[in-house]
Formats: C-alpha cells, sequence, structure tokens
C-alpha cells in the first residue's frame, strides 16, 4: 500500500466546508457545493460579476464598470461574497484556513481561463507590513502563488507595497473606499524592471469597489507594465 492510501486510511479526506467524508483532498460535498456561489456563465469582462443573458462570445460590462473608469484591462472572479463563498474567504483570511489556497488556486484557474496569457506575471495585493506582522500571511499571496503554480505563469510576492497603512475599507461608500487607498499602492523599488512591457496579473482575495484593485493597477501602469488585468477569488455583487 502507498503512503498516500495509508494516510488516507488514518486520514480520510473531508469537505473543507463542513469536514463530511469526501473522496478527496481538498474538495467539497454535495451540500457545500450547491451552497457555494461559483460564478458561471455571462460575465462582465472588467469584473467577472455575473450578467443575465446567455453568453455569445462578445465582452459585455456591468452598469458600475460603464460607469467608472478601470484602469484594468479585465477582470474575473471565481465567486460571490456570500454564502459559503463569504464563509470560506473569512476562514482563509482571518481563521487561519491556509489549506484553503490549494483549492481556491483551481477555483481562480478555472474562472481566470479567458483573461490569461502566456506571458502574464501573477502578483498578489499587497498587505502593510504591519498589518502582515498581525496577521502573519497576505492571503491574496496565498491564493496567487496557488494560481500562479496551477497556471504555469511566473509569481512575483513582493511586486508591490503597501507603503501607507490604510484603515479598513468595510463600512466605507465608493468614494470614502477610492480616497482611502489613493496613493497607497507602489511598485517594489527591486522589482521594478519586471514590468517593463509586461501583462500582469493581480490577485486579491475579495473585490467591492475595485478601489484596492485601481491603486495597484495604477501602480504597475506607472512603472511600464503593458497591461493589467485583475482576478478575485469572491466579488461582492449588488443582489449578494
Amino acid at each position: 500500500m502507498g503512503l498516500q492510501a495509508m494516510l488516507q486510511l488514518v486520514y480520510p479526506p473531508q469537505c473543507l466546508g463542513c469536514e463530511t467524508l469526501v473522496t478527496s483532498d481538498f474538495g467539497l460535498c454535495g451540500k457545500c457545493w450547491r451552497e457555494t456561489p461559483f460564478i458561471a456563465g455571462l460575465v462582465c469582462d472588467g469584473c467577472g460579476t455575473p450578467l443575465p443573458g446567455e453568453d455569445h462570445g462578445k465582452p459585455l460590462h456591468c452598469d458600475d464598470c460603464l460607469t467608472l473608469a478601470r484602469p484594468w484591462a479585465q477582470g474575473r472572479a471565481a465567486m460571490l461574497y456570500k454564502d459559503n463563498g463569504r464563509k470560506m474567504v473569512l476562514q482563509l483570511k482571518h481563521g487561519d484556513r491556509l489549506d484553503l489556497a490549494k483549492p481556491a488556486g483551481a477555483w481562480l484557474l478555472r474562472a481566470a481561463r479567458p483573461i490569461l496569457r502566456p506571458d502574464m506575471l501573477v502578483a498578489p495585493v499587497p498587505l502593510h507590513w504591519l498589518r502582515l506582522l498581525r496577521r502573519r500571511y497576505n492571503q491574496s499571496a496565498l491564493l496567487s502563488a496557488s494560481l500562479a503554480k496551477l497556471a504555469g505563469l511566473p509569481h512575483c510576492p513582493d511586486l508591490l507595497q503597501r507603503h501607507r497603512n490604510t484603515h479598513s475599507q468595510e463600512g466605507r461608500d465608493r468614494i470614502g473606499r477610492f480616497e482611502n487607498m489613493q496613493d497607497a499602492i507602489r511598485t517594489h523599488p527591486r522589482r521594478r524592471a519586471l514590468l517593463a512591457g509586461r501583462h500582469v496579473l493581480l490577485v486579491d482575495d475579495v473585490m467591492t469597489s475595485g478601489a484596492t484593485f485601481a491603486a495597484a493597477t495604477e501602480a504597475c501602469l506607472a512603472d511600464g507594465a503593458k497591461e493589467v488585468s485583475v482576478l478575485a477569488l469572491a466579488r461582492v455583487a449588488k443582489d449578494a
């Protein structure tokens, strides 16, 4: 009997959501899968929000992306930030559930396939060093590393720096969110050479207004990136 088979006998695979026994590691049981709002079908090409109608292969945009001038080229999200999607994001972010990063990488890859390019540089949205010290890890860096490995793309976990310790975005309106992030993110001085003429894919755990992605995108473009796309594990939608 192989080592893997022996381990599964001693520690049988459990559902990521409820610990029910499942057939494979890092999986969801049927009930948790149904309660996880994965995004499929027609989506906004700018942020990944689900749109009504059928996908005819033409890029469409939601009201927010038509109203706001997004500095990035395209965006996608793996799930909506509600129900089991919200639960897993919070577990990864605040509950030390680092084991969620591996399956989340596969969910991100599925969502990102339409916008991936062979030469993309993958990077996470950064945390300020004080917050990183308290949390001990950047959940967005775990997600970007998992995605990059599965996609076979180069990964730079410290491409960007959050040089100003911004306050939480929670409870702020759209204008407040953008004001809070103004000039908060910049390129790491030793990583600027990586950006010249490159397509960049920025990864974060949650997208709400897009203010954090916008600040990170503008930092990349200012230092020579050719184009930036964004990818979130979860998207806060208006009906969420």
